[in-house]
């Protein structure tokens, strides 16, 4: 097995990090923030409650005909009087590119847009995804997580492999007896497991409490951070009320942070030492840093990703479950590892097209650096210092010049050499897929990880099952392998 992940294929050139300048017709750009206070909350209500975030972007599109275009996102009024809900929307490829391009736009403290988060949500400590790539401390933090990251690997599989054997055997168990097993829950205690074990050195059955309840504890950590920012769902206007209009408080979830705290500072203090030792940062850095990596970025992302690939894959009828049983089983060898999911194209092309229609970061942001000329498909536009770019990635990652039916999903998008190509442009780890993440670019630090990652949870499922049925939320039968 390789000791880190594959890089990118040398033969793929990556695409400057922002298109080059042009000749395009200069347009102002369309559409206003509206009147003060008024603007911001039909905007907020429209968002979340008339026309859901997709369907927001996409009739301010049609409405000024342009996939750049001025608008507001929440949060906004009464109670965020220090958040400027003001912003650029960038919904096509080209555009939407300028936000990994350093020199023109910085990213600190906007991961949700002009909203931050109570640092008490992380120790009172501003963690590295808040920081531009102008802070020396940033450098650190990168640098800490790609050496988390690559030290991990040489147990990432098999951890992989045995934490994935305990979910599936539970899952059938439930099958036994019920017509379905919801696998959400079960999913995230097996996402806890796995991270903590690969990235931290730590090992939940030491700890009870965090072993049975450790995953309810970062939802509720995770959700209180960005209620403001999505939608629930529930009743409105209850939702709009209660949960848009004003921050909880980091008290209501101290309790089980300072327990996810105190198991990752008793059991990872491997990994916490390097952190002091080789990367500068104190212990309380190096823990709450670690513990952001492990619950927001790794567990987060994929308890948002993971159920999106396996709906795609268990609901289709299409004859793809053949084809990938097929490639599982007969390419790669016997063992799995990061190395034999190389040679599993059409597994790795349905990893890309789930990221792809389904990203798990919703909005990219980022603020202007300087005075630059911004470049859509078909028009420039001046754009300010100091001014907020936010892009939808869900319409981008739909962008029609650049992906050939962009509504449909295609399990073998990616592959063969024009479909290589395509992976110049997706970029749902905050960078294009075909890049690399480093201390000069605030692309995801485990961008690869999560790819293989999802692709190995592919091929050992096909390797295990003939054949799989479900949604998102729950498996309805499997076939296990004759």
């Amino acid at each position: 097995m390789s000791s880190v992940p594959p890089p990118p294929s040398p033969s793929l050139a990556t695409p400057p990090s922002s298109p080059p300048p042009t000749n395009l017709p200069l347009r102002q750009i369309p559409g206003s923030y509206g009147f003060p206070l008024l603007g911001p909350i039909s905007d907020r209500l429209d968002y979340f409650w008339f026309q859901k975030p997709e369907g927001f972007f996409r009739k301010r599109m049609e409405k000024y005909k342009s996939s750049v275009f001025r608008t507001n996102v929440p949060p906004s009024f009464p109670f965020f009087m220090n958040v400027n809900p003001n912003v650029i929307a960038v919904l096509d490829c080209n555009s939407f590119s300028h936000l990994f391009d350093m020199e023109l736009v910085e990213k600190k403290d906007v991961l949700v847009g002009d909203f931050v988060p109570s640092v008490a949500y992380t120790g009172n400590i501003r963690v590295g995804v808040y920081q531009d790539v102008s802070e020396p401390q940033h450098s650190k933090v990168k640098k800490f997580s790609m050496d988390i990251l690559k030290r991990s690997s040489s147990i990432w599989v098999p951890e992989l492999v045995s934490n994935l054997d305990i979910f599936w055997d539970n899952i059938e168990a439930t099958l036994s007896k019920s017509k379905s097993a919801g696998y959400l829950f079960p999913l995230q205690q097996f996402l806890l497991n796995f991270l903590c074990k690969t990235m931290a050195g730590a090992d939940t059955s030491r700890d009870t409490n965090i072993a049975n309840s450790g995953y309810i504890m970062l939802d509720k950590w995770l959700a209180l951070q960005l209620i403001p920012t999505i939608s629930i769902g529930i009743l409105q206007p209850l939702e709009e009320i209660f949960l848009h209009s004003f921050t909880y408080p980091f008290f209501l979830v101290s309790g089980d942070y300072n327990n996810l705290y105190n198991f990752i500072k008793q059991h990872g203090k491997e990994v916490i030492k390097r952190g002091e030792t080789e990367f500068g940062l104190s212990e309380d850095e190096a823990i709450h840093n670690l513990l952001f990596v492990l619950g927001f970025n790794a567990y987060g992302g994929f308890s948002v990703f993971l159920p999106s690939l396996i709906d795609a894959i268990a609901s289709d009828s299409t004859g793809l479950q053949e084809k990938l049983r097929k490639e599982a089983r007969e390419t790669g060898g016997s063992t799995l590892s990061f190395d034999s999911i190389k040679d599993m194209e059409l597994i790795q092309s349905v990893v890309y097209e789930t990221l792809r229609l389904n990203p798990p970061v919703p909005l990219q942001f980022a603020r202007a650096r300087k005075d630059f000329r911004l470049s859509s498909h078909d028009s420039a536009f001046d754009v300010k210092k100091g001014e907020l770019l936010c892009g939808f990635q869900k319409l981008v990652m739909r962008d029609p010049v650049v992906f050939d039916e962009p509504e449909r999903f295609k399990p073998d998008r990616f592959t063969k050499e024009k479909g290589v190509q395509l992976l110049n442009y997706l970029y749902w780890s905050n960078g294009p897929q075909t890049g690399t993440p480093s201390v000069s670019n605030k692309q995801c630090a485990g961008k690869d990880y999560v790819t293989l990652t999802a692709a190995l949870i592919v091929a050992y499922l096909f390797r295990r099952y003939d054949s799989i049925k479900g949604d998102g939320s729950s498996i309805t039968a499997l076939q296990k392998a004759k």
